[in-house]
């Protein structure tokens, strides 16, 4: 009998092989399952904005040192929970402490991690095969019923996953020695390698309910905890990769504020910031001791709109509000030029499944008046809550505004404070704005933020037919039937969906020019979130 197992530690190749083609004339099946398991979104290439930090892989790296991180957002709901991280401020503090089963390397292809394989004959049943040298930070042995633990967890209720929708998958899951794990799915899907290098995935002690603290196998041990305030990591001594992490200690509070941000960075009372305003890059260039590094990503900042306004309610108001993004003059204005348009939907140009096909839609103010005519909303005025928090919005907002005049439709712009927006603002008003964070594979993005059922549909959007597509593209092996199912997917958001996305924007770090090991990462700005056991600091 033939084998048909997939190592994925060799799905690289397998990519370049498939991803440029339409159909798979000439492929096997195993070929193809390689292929789509392997599937990336972006191709990680920075822009005009690479400084020395991208180089210093060719350099040796140095041990010791601490160093301060500032991100832009940070409430009490901030989490050491992998299932509940709610954005990336805790997706950094997550791979801080831990590990997943997968990494992500800087094309998005999964690489072994905690998993030494996974192997698979069709795509719905795994076998996974586990490091047997590592521990976690309590000096326990990581083994199978971690895993087992780690997965299961996600489905409970009572955990409030981030990802419950995306763990309805895993029919079972269940430990067949002490570094062997079964993974059963409901049906088949490819994606699994990739979808478990993501942070909610990441893997905690079995039984673990208590996390004041982290006990995981990550670069680094917490020392401290305190939601809205701050975390410090200390190196992990026992950390099972060879040499790393660098530095002794990172501590990682929230500077809400871009302006004190930049100003923290400049005088050298923190390292490392995210996210720098593109309009903040002349003035940080001008120091003789910080620079920055641009990330494109798939990540963008999203118009929501939901309640009455949402495409359940009021599909003619969603539409109107997408004819009035000025994309171009939003890509000018808001980020500066660092970006490319988009266009409704949430796949990403340079993404294996983008559809180029879909016409871009245009800034047209008339077609807008008439669709805000057939809502009812003409000559009304409503508020349109924008932060700092969600990259972009304010601009976004003002920019709106000004459109909306034209029209005969009052936009009170509500500006909120960066602090605790996630948690008091996010998908809690008819009008407001989102930051959707660049995920690995076409079916994450969607099951996350369109499935009727996610708990994270920003806009309430319900559609059968999306539904039903995106469960039969998971395990679809034909790589040209599942290009036409995301495709159609792509469609139904463009012309239903009740998401405004204007552009993809790129993520800018401002960093300390001693701070080293930077690079790109596609997933996003902080290399991807996974910065912290990559870095160190030039004597």
């Amino acid at each position: 009998m033939q084998n048909n197992k997939l190592p994925f530690a060799q799905a690289a190749s397998d990519l370049i092989r498939t991803a440029g083609q339409g159909g798979v004339h000439g492929l096997s099946r195993r070929d193809v399952l390689r292929g789509m398991a392997a599937g990336t979104v972006l191709a990680a290439t920075a822009g005009g904005l690479m400084t020395g930090a991208s180089s210093a892989f060719a350099e040796t790296p140095q041990r010791g040192g601490r160093i301060k991180v500032a991100s832009a957002t940070s409430s009490t709901a901030d989490t050491l929970d992998p299932a509940k991280g709610g954005n990336y401020t805790d997706y950094c503090r997550h791979f801080m402490f831990y590990n997943g089963l997968t990494t992500l390397d800087d094309t998005l292809v999964p690489q072994m991690s905690l998993a030494e394989s996974f192997d698979t004959d069709d795509a719905q049943s795994w076998v996974v095969k586990l490091r047997g040298d590592v521990v976690f930070h309590d000096g326990q042995p990581f083994t199978s019923v971690d895993v087992v633990y780690s997965l299961n967890r996600h489905k409970d209720p009572e955990t409030a996953s981030k990802a419950l929708a995306v763990a309805q998958q895993f029919e079972e899951v269940k430990a067949a020695g002490p570094h062997e794990v079964h993974i059963r799915l409901v049906s088949p899907n490819a994606d699994l390698p990739a979808i478990l290098a993501t942070s909610h995935f990441l893997i905690v002690r079995d039984g673990t309910t208590d996390f004041s603290l982290a006990n995981g196998t990550g670069p680094f041990e917490c020392a401290e905890f305190q939601p809205g305030v701050r975390s410090i990591g200390v190196r992990n001594d026992s950390y099972w990769k060879p040499g790393q992490p660098y530095l002794d200690e990172i501590e990682f509070f929230s500077i809400p504020d871009e302006a004190a941000r930049i100003n923290a960075l400049l005088a050298g009372d923190v390292d490392l910031i995210n996210p720098v305003n593109p309009r903040s890059i002349p003035r940080v260039l001008d120091s003789a001791n910080a620079s920055v590094m641009e990330t494109p990503t798939g990540g963008f900042t999203n118009l929501v709109m939901r309640d009455a306004l949402g495409p359940v309610q009021n599909p003619d108001f969603v539409l109107a509000m997408k004819y009035l993004l000025d994309r171009e003059q939003i890509q000018r204005v808001a980020f500066r030029g660092f970006g490319v348009l988009a266009n409704d939907q949430p796949i990403a140009p340079n993404h294996r499944y983008y559809f180029n096909e879909l016409p871009q839609r245009a800034y047209d103010p008339d077609r807008a008046k008439y669709h805000l005519e057939r809502s009812g909303m003409a000559g009304k005025t409503i508020p349109l809550v924008a932060s700092e928090a969600a990259t972009g919005s304010v601009d976004i907002a003002q920019l709106l505004q000004l459109s909306a005049q034209q029209i005969g439709l009052g936009l009170e712009l509500r500006r909120v404070p960066s602090d605790g927006y996630w948690s008091n603002h996010w998908m809690k008003h008819p009008l407001g704005f989102g930051a959707i964070s660049a995920r690995p594979t076409a079916d994450l993005m969607f099951s996350l933020f369109y499935h009727s059922d996610a708990a994270t549909n920003e806009s309430g959007w319900r559609n059968e037919q999306f539904d039903q597509l995106l469960l039969a593209a998971r395990g679809e092996t034909d790589n040209a039937k599942r290009r036409q199912m995301y495709a159609d997917m792509q469609v139904l958001v463009h012309e239903h969906g009740g998401i405004g996305i204007p552009m993809f924007r790129s993520s800018i770090d401002g960093h300390n020019a001693k701070l080293r090991g930077l690079s790109p990462h596609p997933m996003g700005g902080l290399m991807g979130y996974m910065f912290a056991e990559h870095v160190w600091l030039e004597a």
